[in-house]
């Protein structure tokens, strides 16, 4: 069975991650407000992210880098959304 929850980058109703992708207590936070279509979308600019920067995932400081822009994506842009329908 599908799980739903309130998807904070879509703003709606969805289905949920099927398990914990991401560890510690963000990864919680991700399971339970990001849907897995949000997820699949962050995996594709993660990619994109990693090529264009040329990021190497074994090194620390390039884990960083993805950890702020995963944030910066799933997070911030909700949250630019927001100001913009206060503006209204």
């Amino acid at each position: 069975m599908k799980r739903k929850i309130y998807c904070k980058f879509f703003k709606k109703n969805m289905t949920g991650l099927e398990f914990q992708i991401y560890p510690g207590k963000l990864g919680k936070k991700i399971y339970n407000e990001i849907s897995k279509k949000a997820w699949n979308k962050w995996i594709k600019k993660q990619t994109i992210i990693i090529n264009e920067k040329k990021l190497n995932m074994l090194f620390k400081k390039d884990q960083k880098i993805i950890y702020k822009e995963m944030i910066k994506f799933l997070y911030k842009k909700s949250k630019k959304n927001k100001k913009k329908k206060k503006k209204k």
